[in-house]
C-alpha cells in the first residue's frame, strides 16, 4: 500500500521537470529595429535633392541605400540595432560627406544632423609648352606648306602671328628639308636646262656642258641655302623666314615685303639689317669663282650674284604677300 504514494511522487516530479525544460526552450523576442533619418543640405543651407545616402555597417547585409527627396530628406527603417554604422552622402558636383560612427539602441528614432555638402574640388592640369617646343611645332607646320596647286615648297614663310625664334638646329633642319625635297631637286635640273639653252655660263655645248651647268646649279643652290638660310642665321642669330603680314593697307604690306630684302627679325625679336641674306649672296658669288668658267670669274661675278640674290628676295616676298598666299593657312 505504501508503493502508491511513492509512484505518485515520481510522476509528479517527472511532470515538473518536463514543464521546466519546456519553459527553458522559449526564444527571447528580437530587439525592436531602429530608424535613421536626416536632411541633406549644402554649406549655404540649401536643400540637396537626389543625393545618394548609404547606411553601411560591418556585416555583409548591413548596407542600405536611399535617395534624398525633393526636400532633401531621407529615412532608413528596419535598421538592426546594437551595431556600428556610418552614413555616407554623395551628390553630383559635391564632395562626399561621411558621418561619425553611429550605434543605435533597439527602437531608437535617430535624427542625423550636420549633413552639409561642400562643392567638389576641381583640379585643372596645365601642360606648359616651352618656346623651343612651340618653335619645333611651327617649323613642322612650315615643312608641309606648298603653293601652286600644292606642289612648290613654301617652307620659309611663317604665317603664325606669334612666331618663336628658331634654334640653330631648326635652321639647318629646314635647309636640309628644302635641299632634299624632290621638287627642289627637279628645279635644279630644270634650271640647268634653261642655262644650257641660253648658253650660260660659258661652258661647252652638248651633254658635257649640261653636266657642268647642272653641277654648277647644284653647287650654287646648295651653297646659297646652307649659307644664307642656315649657317649665317645661326651665327648671327637672325631668322631666315619671311613673316607674312596679310592685313593692313596695300601700302603697308608693300613696305613690309620690300623691307624684308634689307631687314630681318633677329632671334631676339628686333629688326636687324639682313646680314645673313646679303652675306649669303656675297659668299655664294665668291664660291662661284671656283667652278664658273675662267673668263667669267672675278669681282663682277660676286657683285652680280649679290644683285641677283637681292632682287630675287624682293620678287619672292612681293609674290608671297600679294600673289601666292591669297588664302593663307589658318593657325
Amino acid at each position: 500500500m505504501r508503493k502508491l504514494p511513492i509512484i505518485a511522487c515520481l510522476l509528479l516530479t517527472a511532470s515538473w521537470t518536463t514543464g521546466l525544460s519546456s519553459a527553458q526552450r522559449v526564444t527571447a523576442p528580437d530587439p525592436q529595429p531602429a530608424i535613421v533619418t536626416g536632411t541633406v543640405l549644402d554649406i549655404n543651407g540649401g536643400l540637396v535633392p537626389g543625393a545618394a545616402v548609404e547606411l553601411d555597417g560591418a556585416g555583409r547585409n548591413d548596407r542600405l541605400t536611399v535617395t534624398s527627396g525633393q526636400n532633401g530628406g531621407f529615412e532608413f527603417t528596419d535598421v538592426q540595432p546594437e551595431k556600428v554604422y556610418h552614413v555616407t552622402v554623395s551628390a553630383p558636383g559635391f564632395a562626399e560627406w561621411t558621418s561619425n560612427p553611429i550605434t543605435l539602441t533597439p527602437g531608437e528614432y535617430f535624427i542625423l544632423t550636420g549633413i552639409q555638402l561642400r562643392l567638389a574640388t576641381v583640379y585643372t592640369s596645365v601642360v606648359a609648352v616651352t618656346p623651343q617646343q612651340e618653335a619645333i611645332h611651327q617649323v613642322r607646320v612650315q615643312e608641309t606648306q606648298r603653293i601652286v596647286f600644292g606642289i612648290i615648297p613654301n617652307f620659309y614663310v611663317n604665317f603664325d602671328p606669334h612666331p618663336e625664334p628658331m634654334t640653330a638646329k631648326l635652321k639647318f633642319q629646314l635647309a636640309g628639308k628644302t635641299l632634299t625635297d624632290p621638287v627642289s631637286l627637279a628645279g635644279f635640273v630644270l634650271n640647268a636646262g634653261i642655262y644650257q639653252a641660253a648658253g650660260w655660263p660659258g661652258y661647252r655645248g652638248g651633254m658635257a656642258g649640261y653636266g657642268q651647268r647642272l653641277g654648277a646649279t647644284f653647287a650654287g643652290g646648295y651653297a646659297h641655302v646652307l649659307i644664307e638660310d642656315a649657317l649665317l642665321p645661326s651665327i648671327l642669330h637672325q631668322d631666315p623666314r619671311y613673316f607674312y603680314q596679310g592685313t593692313g593697307t596695300a601700302r603697308s604690306r608693300l613696305f613690309h615685303a620690300l623691307s624684308y630684302a634689307i631687314f630681318t627679325p633677329g632671334d631676339n625679336g628686333k629688326r636687324q639689317i639682313n646680314y645673313s641674306g646679303i652675306g649669303g649672296d656675297l659668299v655664294s658669288g665668291a664660291l662661284a669663282n671656283a667652278y664658273y668658267p675662267q673668263n667669267e670669274r672675278g669681282a663682277g661675278l660676286v657683285l652680280q650674284g649679290a644683285l641677283i640674290g637681292t632682287g630675287g628676295r624682293v620678287a619672292l616676298y612681293l609674290g608671297e604677300e600679294f600673289v601666292l598666299n591669297r588664302h593663307p593657312p589658318q593657325r
